[in-house]
């Protein structure tokens, strides 16, 4: 149970954040920013295997720094694909 609320927290600080840096967080509530945090630890996690880097470890810098990255990823693919710049 305790590493789905480290998923949820971490998700919604990481997908805030990222919300922040792609100019989003005017169109993103609370539950939009935990589904882009949990959804961009996985694709920080998988980007970070390619380079050999760490991966989602727990409640953790580095895990919120991978979720973090994940989740810039997915929002401005998100942005691209809806013709957002």
């Amino acid at each position: 149970m305790s590493n789905f609320l480290t998923w949820i927290v971490l998700g919604g600080i990481a997908g805030w954040l990222a919300s922040l840096v792609t100019g989003r967080n005017d169109q993103m509530g609370c539950m939009a920013n935990i589904i882009a945090g949990v959804i961009g630890a996985f694709v920080g996690g998988w980007i970070m295997s390619f380079v050999g880097g760490a991966a989602f470890t727990g409640f953790n810098l580095t895990s919120l720094l991978v979720a973090f990255v994940g989740a810039v990823v997915v929002l401005v693919l998100l942005n691209w694909v809806m013709g957002r710049r």
